[in-house]
């Protein structure tokens, strides 16, 4: 029986089960290694920056912020929201990316998507058990983080999961959440870590209707200049605020109406994030410091994969072992995916010299 098929046998616990869930992503090894993945910056740039780990803790504080506020379930959304970048390669969407060009490369058509990864790694990759696979989540924990992001169909996902997840559907209210959570979690801490690392600046957000909206309010409280630490943290602060605010705003009454999609934001502020977003990517994103680092990621694991199929005794034991069951491209795809930022360089460096 797969490990999605069982449905949570709620034992004498102090804890509910979502919050049982919680626990057990926190102590899972895929759950550690975040603090070792880009989230934009590479890991090894400084202690400042924001890695895959502080995003998800920052991404659970705001959905359970935002689910106390519309009487959801807050030990759900948190569960989803600590979850949903588990399966993250090294170095950000680039590695991602780069895995699954590999892959279609060889032929293997289903590819590499971070999102189905971090389903793997909590109903089948992390071993915690004897008898199963997976850390024994609750369905509704398993949906979330499979279905947080839209859209929920994908052609490469098994049949035996459309049917047990119904990817037609939406998911809970809490998935949907975690969804915005991430969004304005990244929003805010990209621009922070973007202007500390002199990427972008405040004037180059001001071509931004929303930032400018926000700067008003921090310049209003007269904390300093803008290169200042304090006027960063005031700006990521009121942007938090300015957002949550707005999702309560617009979401609360469709939630009470039961409605299928209720939580976002109205038309005219999603339209002001989709520019900031363009703006951020322009500017910050496509940088040509970050270009090349992320470009030297890229050309990593390219070189981890290649040199992994070719010569498989570098895997591990454990992977090793898995070879006796199943297909080699997707045991060294889940090995590469598992890696730290720093460890696929140091691994790439031992197999072809100094990146």
């Amino acid at each position: 029986m797969q490990p999605f098929e069982r449905f949570h046998k709620i034992d004498k616990d102090f804890r509910n089960p979502y919050a049982r869930d919680r626990d057990r992503i926190i102590h899972s090894g895929s759950f550690r290694k975040l603090e070792y993945k880009t989230q934009v910056f590479l890991n090894h740039e400084g202690d400042f920056f924001r890695t895959r780990l502080t995003h998800s803790i920052e991404v659970s504080q705001i959905a359970r912020s935002i689910t106390s506020q519309l009487g959801l379930n807050e030990s759900l959304a948190e569960a989803i929201a600590l979850a949903h970048d588990l399966g993250h390669t090294p170095f950000g969407h680039v590695g991602g990316d780069t895995l699954d060009e590999c892959l279609k490369a060889d032929g293997f058509t289903n590819g590499f998507e971070h999102n189905f990864q971090s389903f793997r790694v909590v109903s089948s990759l992390e071993k915690r058990y004897k008898d199963f696979d997976g850390l024994n989540l609750t369905f509704a924990t398993l949906e979330g983080i499979l279905k947080h992001s839209y859209p929920y169909k994908k052609s490469f996902l098994p049949k035996k999961i459309d049917e047990l997840f119904d990817l037609e559907k939406h998911p809970s209210y809490e998935a949907m959440v975690v969804d915005r959570a991430d969004e304005i979690a990244y929003i805010s801490h990209d621009i922070d870590d973007g202007v500390n690392s002199g990427l972008i600046s405040f004037d180059d957000l001001k071509e931004s209707e929303l930032a400018c909206e926000i700067l008003a309010k921090v310049e209003a409280e007269g904390v300093g200049r803008e290169e200042d630490e304090m006027f960063r943290y005031r700006f990521s602060s009121h942007m938090i605020n300015h957002l949550v605010y707005s999702i309560l705003d617009y979401s609360t009454p469709r939630v009470k109406n039961g409605e299928v999609f209720p939580i976002g934001f109205d038309k005219e502020l999603e339209s002001k994030i989709k520019k900031l977003k363009k703006l951020l990517f322009v500017k910050m994103y496509q940088s040509k410091d970050i270009v090349r680092k992320m470009y030297a990621g890229k050309q990593a694991i390219k070189g981890l994969y290649h040199g992994l199929m070719e010569e498989d005794k570098m895997l591990p034991a454990f992977y090793y072992e898995q070879l006796q069951t199943r297909k080699k491209h997707r045991v060294v795809a889940d090995y590469i995916a598992s890696m730290s930022d720093r460890y696929a360089l140091n691994f790439y460096n031992e197999m072809y010299g100094k990146l």
